[in-house]
């Protein structure tokens, strides 16, 4: 596996204090070139480290694969550059399963992903959105709100590399019956930290991924409600904002989308049906607002 941390010295400025020479921790990032079969697919720039199952998780939301017992293996390889076919963790060939279909050639990306961006690289819109094996909208769990609120916390405080560095994405899963945290992943992209929990359920033969909570510590883009409903997911939380688009498929897939998870306050963008809010407030109406 490659370095997960960097050190470089740093000139640190206080104002009014003045000036010192110390070490600083980044986050490294690093591009990680998928092949399936021996062709390349895609180039995500990512955090290294279980960078099996962030291409796992990565071939659930391209949807070329939809369970487990359709990847077969992956071992990281040389490839041109690297040095003349030496061992490099940033090549990683994935073998399928006998029956399981390659990519299609027009799948393959035509530029890299960068740690911000999931989505880059589609010829065009009608692209992005991949159709879903799994029907979120009949997931049957419910969540209660006072459970949801304590994720977030509890994320933040096993975010072991971003206590170190300040500089990385997390996204976990959680059991909706019983709160249990079933996994947490880091990394500089927050698109490759949900792809590494859906390609651990993918390892350990548990997707699809019902009755369970993706847990995001940062916004809810598009590209992460995509990712959740291809794995079967029914809750997506954000401790930020999503954005429009998002709302969009999450109403359209029936996944429940909850942003602005902070405390003891959230706002619940698509099927609320799912979260059980406890005693009822006094609904109040200001003026101007929706009806």
């Amino acid at each position: 596996m490659g370095r997960i941390t960097a050190r470089r010295p740093v000139t640190k400025i206080v104002v009014g204090v003045g000036e010192d020479r110390v070490p600083d921790v980044l986050a490294v990032e690093e591009p990680l070139e998928i092949r399936v079969g021996g062709r390349p697919l895609a180039v995500t720039m990512r955090t290294p480290g279980s960078d099996v199952e962030l291409a796992a998780g990565f071939l659930v939301s391209e949807a070329v694969i939809a369970r487990g017992d359709q990847f077969r293996s992956a071992i990281h390889c040389g490839g041109p550059g690297t040095g003349g076919g030496g061992n490099t963790y940033n090549v990683l060939d994935v073998t399928l399963s006998p029956g399981t279909s390659a990519p299609a050639p027009e799948a393959t990306r035509n530029f890299y992903t960068t740690s911000s961006c999931g989505v880059c690289g589609k010829a065009g819109i009608d692209a992005i959105e991949t159709v879903s094996q799994y029907d979120v909208a009949a997931d049957a769990a419910v969540l209660d709100a006072t459970r949801l609120a304590t994720f977030p916390d509890e994320l933040r405080a096993r975010q072991g590399i971003f206590d170190r560095t300040g500089g990385l994405h997390a996204a976990a899963l959680f059991d909706a019956a019983t709160g249990q945290l079933l996994v947490l992943r880091e990394d500089v992209g927050r698109h490759n930290a949900v792809d590494k929990v859906i390609g651990w359920a993918v390892l350990n033969d548990r997707v699809p991924l019902r009755g369970c909570v993706l847990q995001v510590s940062g916004r809810a883009s598009f590209e992460l409600v995509q990712k959740a409903v291809m794995a079967g997911v029914p809750f997506l939380a954000a401790v930020s904002a999503p954005s429009s688009l998002a709302v969009e498929l999450a109403e359209a897939a029936g996944l429940t989308l909850v942003g602005f998870l902070r405390g003891r306050s959230m706002n619940v963008y698509s099927h609320p049906h799912r979260i059980r809010a406890g005693a009822p407030a006094t609904a109040r109406r200001a003026e101007g607002a929706l009806p």
